[in-house]
């Protein structure tokens, strides 16, 4: 009989255990960076990554340009000839009025790399969005470990909770005993009882704290976290002292942009040679001034263009984008300064959590030891009720700080983790 009671008892656990849902701090990082609507962007820029860059290999096809023009000038030239004997020469007078409609194509024959250049800077710009949004989505990862540990430190906190309910029921059966056998008053058992029901209390209170927490980490990960879900305590992360953050790259990605940039902006001062053709028409002919009437026409040769302008600001340019480049180095110096810092003292907080804890244990072992003799003491009747629930609720509150500390001991080492980017 005890067989199968022991075995219909095992196989309720075990349905009841499957039918939990359990979450890690980990599925909660990668479910919260999945739903946070920032995350959405990801694709924006990566897409307007892939039209630059396709616009940007265009700039090498022959560009084709439709010109018109409708102009009315003050004066044209003449050519006055005088008459010749049996000669009649007509030179037609150019119009005041004239007009022309042209397309021109042209072909770029000396690039010196600006597309290429061009190319690279697009990728850099897009390789930084994409690093200020990994940045601003790290974010996220302080704000889960408030509330998963949070939630995890109020569960450990029923569970003590429940303990020093059990410790007041065996009182309050250790009293039934001794009233009935007219050793004890009412009185000390209505103490006990009264105990028991401010412990409920703070379990109602405990609960409520609880559903908080996890209503807001539900929203964070688009999941329903109810009593039903179980957060997995996680294992001790490994703990060094190198720093891998997002904006480490967010940096060093915007001191290269500046680089490239420049670098274009070098390669813009070259002269530029290109190859055209223009075919429209003109009236007058604007190849063939003395052909006054509406006429075709075309050229074609090469252009040398170059802009002398932009020498005389490059060498300040030059100076400006050293100056970003250095500014950016010095954020960079200055955020892996501050990092260290909060590692330091997260690091400082992990030692006194071990130190405390280890003060824990003993002082629980103490305390556990005072309440089983006052269970005892309490049943001869020894001790008073009031005695009894004076030892239990310490031995109660060593237990709550024993789990306090643990909770805080394991938030502060991954808060450690977050920082240094781990």
């Amino acid at each position: 009989m005890k067989k199968s009671l022991f075995l219909l008892g095992l196989l309720v656990t075990v349905l009841w255990g499957s039918g939990q849902q359990r979450l890690t701090l980990d599925e909660c990082y990668g479910l919260a960076e999945a739903n946070y609507p920032l995350t959405r962007q990801r694709a924006l820029i990566e897409k307007t990554r892939e039209y630059t860059l396709a616009n940007i290999a265009k700039g090498v096809y022959p560009q084709l340009a439709v010109n018109g023009t409708a102009t009315y000038q003050s004066d044209v030239t003449k050519i006055a000839i005088p008459p010749i004997s049996g000669i009649n020469i007509t030179i037609p007078t150019v119009p005041k009025d004239q007009y022309k409609l042209y397309g021109e194509v042209s072909q770029t024959l000396t690039d010196f790399g600006i597309n290429k250049q061009r190319r690279t800077v697009s990728r850099t710009d897009a390789e930084l969005q994409e690093a200020n949004l990994a940045t601003d989505l790290y974010a996220l990862k302080d704000r889960v470990n408030q509330l998963f540990f949070g939630a995890l430190l109020i569960d450990g906190q029923l569970e003590q909770n429940e303990l020093a309910a059990a410790d007041i029921q065996t009182g309050i059966k250790k009293v039934e005993a001794a009233v009935k056998n007219g050793t004890d008053f009412n009185s000390s058992l209505n103490k006990l009882r009264a105990e028991l029901l401010n412990t409920e209390q703070h379990s109602v209170e405990l609960r409520a704290s609880r559903a908080a927490y996890t209503d807001m980490l539900g929203l964070f990960i688009n999941r329903v976290v109810d009593s039903s879900v179980v957060l997995v305590r996680p294992m001790e992360p490994a703990m060094g002292d190198s720093i891998r953050r997002p904006e480490l790259a967010a940096y060093d990605l915007q001191a290269r942009s500046y680089a490239e940039q420049q670098e274009l902006t070098r390669r813009n001062l070259f002269p530029s040679l290109s190859a055209f053709f223009q075919g429209g028409l003109g009236q007058p002919n604007p190849v063939n001034f003395l052909s006054t009437s509406l006429s075709g026409y075309y050229l074609t040769g090469l252009r040398l263009t170059w802009t002398i302008g932009n020498s005389y600001t490059y060498k300040k340019e030059k100076l400006i984008s050293r100056n970003n480049q250095e500014m950016v180095t010095n954020q960079r110096n200055t955020f892996l300064f501050n990092t260290r810092l909060t590692m330091s003292q997260e690091s400082a907080d992990v030692r006194k959590y071990r130190e405390l804890i280890r003060s824990d244990e003993e002082i629980v072992r103490l305390r556990e030891s005072v309440d089983k003799s006052s269970a005892a003491q309490l049943e001869n009747g020894v001790i008073s009720a009031n005695d009894y629930l004076l030892d239990v609720n310490a031995a109660a509150q060593a237990r709550q700080q024993r789990v306090i500390h643990a909770m805080q001991l394991l938030m502060a080492q991954y808060n450690y983790k977050t920082t240094a980017g781990l």
